[in-house]
């Protein structure tokens, strides 16, 4: 087992070697490739709420000028002291402002804003039915682990066990105290334990890849300081 599992431990609980469930729930959901994408969606129709919300800016329109030179209109009045009969305008700025609303903007936008508002809502909504998806597949793959391994040290213990009577059996038969039927018998019995170990040590390491994936990070980062 050591070149299969180096960084696990085989006789120490799983939930003693990595860190707290929590914490790995928070780590599956940070690097999932779902949870990443749905928040790329949820910012996007967020940029879309809010472009919503100020398209009624694109109504109101606004101009400023400076004028300068001889600009001049004709006065009318009684006679000006020791002034021409036209009043000459100063220079100076002008400024303006343009608004036009629609009855669109007046009893359409809100429908529009409203629309966009809960697009934005159902992507976030789906996030956290992901959020919630994914740690369900991990309290499962996870007890998975855990059972697994326990499984995998029961088998380990019968294999030996199995090792250590083919072994005896070797030598009684070579003393001549058993017969050859004997011996078969106990190697019968060691290479079918030895198949189940394999069996379970198998579904174990497979559940430890997917717990990798899943997390987004290798075992060895998730084990406990």
């Amino acid at each position: 087992m050591a070149n299969d599992t180096v960084y696990l431990d085989i006789d120490q609980d799983i939930a003693v070697q990595l860190i707290p469930f929590d914490e790995l729930v928070k780590i599956a959901i940070t690097n999932s490739p779902l949870i990443k994408y749905q928040n790329e969606v949820a910012n996007s129709l967020d940029a879309s709420y809010q472009g919503t919300k100020s398209q009624i800016l694109q109504n109101l329109g606004g101009s400023a000028n400076y004028s300068g030179g001889n600009q001049s209109i004709l006065s009318s009045g009684g006679t000006v002291t020791n002034r021409d009969p036209i009043g000459q305008i100063a220079n100076g700025y002008r400024v303006g402002v343009d608004l036009r609303v629609s009855l669109y903007d007046l009893f359409g936008r809100k429908h529009q804003i409203r629309q966009a508002y809960s697009n934005y809502r159902a992507a976030v909504i789906q996030k956290e039915t992901i959020e919630q998806q994914i740690k369900r597949e991990l309290i499962v793959l996870y007890q998975d682990m855990i059972t697994s391994q326990q499984i995998l040290k029961f088998r380990l213990i019968e294999e030996q066990a199995s090792l250590a009577a083919f072994r005896v059996a070797e030598l009684e038969v070579q003393k001549g105290k058993i017969t050859a039927e004997y011996l078969a018998s106990a190697t019968s019995r060691y290479i079918e334990t030895k198949a189940t170990t394999e069996q379970v040590k198998g579904e174990f390491l497979k559940n430890v890849h997917i717990f990798e994936t899943m997390m987004g990070l290798p075992i060895q980062r998730l084990k406990r300081n």
